[in-house]
């Protein structure tokens, strides 16, 4: 059987004749970051320019907001994530972060304008009658806190009649004009493991005569990686990487009270929650010949994004109409977390890499007060998401299944 060629129009001119405002909505956002939950004036400044537009946006419980463009059939959900993160902004830009200690360093305000152009787009091509079928679109808070507002987005019902969803993150690593693309996992479980060790305290020349809190914790930052690895299957990856490790305050003292944070990320679900259940045993084992009192928070994160086919390639075929095949790269797994994986857990979905490194500019890396994306990413973004959103309404209209 042959399948059926869906043809969508080119969407760059309605989205050209918005990128002025998209910027200057997002220089806007980028100035004003706010943390998880918090999002306050960014989900009003949302609201009030989908209001502008004609549309007819709702706010979530507490922060966030959605809203649908078109009638009929909801064909797709497309979702950006809005909060920032608790990072000192190192760009030097005129429109930095005037929020102390808090910027945007994940690019969510990409993320969020992208989601925002994309509904001006459709509602110029409903408008023109080019959209015969309805899109959600959900500005969703708390990514960054684990484990994240998705689950609150899908508490709310607001996943409940969306039959695929689509998101998209920004990619220093991959050149601005291009997006990146894969089937399968995309990104990685990620938890957030905190120890907290107490006990005697003393000279350094008695360590007998301690619970020695110091070593203690430097042998679980080396045993519980190791003993990981060799009670899991080495394919799933599990990986944790210590972030801070904190005790003591003399050359000459051992303290009473030391403490170890980090993250254990891994490629598969399974393995992932297989290693959630084996952390508590492996680390009180480690510990156990030291004496020390342990209490471990172990704060279980998000599974891994998995892109169905189908999904992935509604995203590739309104790419090469967009911006052509070759600007479509293939990426590899990331280690990195996202909550967005609560969503494809619950509907076919895929998030695709949008490229924001600038030709022949510094290669910056997520989460680092220096990131600075090439603004031009943003109109590709729109063009693929609309492009996208468009081929699901077409495909849906044929009766084409996402599964």
């Amino acid at each position: 059987m042959v399948k059926e060629v869906i043809q969508v129009p080119k969407v760059g001119p309605v989205v050209e004749r918005h990128l002025d405002e998209l910027i200057a909505f997002r220089r806007d956002v980028h100035a004003h970051p706010e943390l998880s939950f918090q999002e306050e004036r960014t989900t009003g400044k949302i609201i009030e320019v989908l209001t502008a537009a004609g549309l007819t946006p709702h706010r979530m419980s507490g922060t966030g907001a959605w809203v649908e463009i078109g009638e009929g059939d909801l064909a797709i959900g497309l979702r950006a994530d809005i909060d920032a993160l608790p990072l000192t902004e190192k760009t030097g830009l005129e429109y930095a972060s005037t929020n102390p200690g808090v910027c945007h360093a994940c690019g969510h305000d990409i993320h969020t304008t992208v989601q925002l152009g994309t509904a001006l787009a459709l509602k110029d091509l409903h408008d023109q009658g080019l959209l015969h079928g309805r899109v959600r679109i959900l500005f969703q808070p708390a990514e960054e806190r684990m484990p994240g507002g998705a689950k609150s987005v899908i508490e709310q019902g607001l996943l409940g009649d969306v039959p695929r969803v689509l998101a998209l993150h920004c990619e220093p690593r991959v050149p601005v004009g291009h997006i990146a693309t894969r089937i399968g996992a995309i990104t990685s479980a990620s938890d957030t493991i905190r120890i907290r060790l107490v006990g005697r305290g003393g000279h350094t020349s008695r360590p007998h005569l301690t619970e020695d809190l110091v070593f203690a914790l430097s042998q679980i930052a080396v045993g519980v990686p190791a003993v990981l690895s060799r009670r899991i299957d080495v394919r799933s990856a599990v990986s944790v990487v210590w972030g801070q490790i904190n005790a003591g305050n003399a050359p000459n003292a051992i303290p009473s009270v030391g403490t170890l944070s980090g993250t254990m990320r891994c490629l598969d679900g399974k393995a992932w929650e297989s290693a959630g259940e084996l952390l508590d045993e492996v680390v009180a084992q480690v510990a156990a010949p030291y004496n020390v009192k342990v209490d471990l928070e172990h704060i279980r994160g998000v599974p891994p994004v998995v892109n169905t086919p189908e999904e992935t390639a509604l995203i590739e075929e309104a790419a090469r109409g967009e911006i052509g095949a070759d600007a479509i790269e293939l990426i590899g797994q990331s280690m990195g977390g996202e909550d967005f994986a609560w969503m494809t857990q619950e509907r076919p979905g895929a998030m695709f890499r949008l490229g924001t490194r600038r030709p022949d500019g510094p290669e910056y890396d997520l989460h680092q007060g220096n990131y600075n994306p090439d603004e031009r990413a943003i109109g590709v973004g729109v063009r693929i998401m609309t492009a996208s959103a468009l081929r699901a309404v077409a495909e849906r209209n044929a009766g084409v299944s996402p599964r």
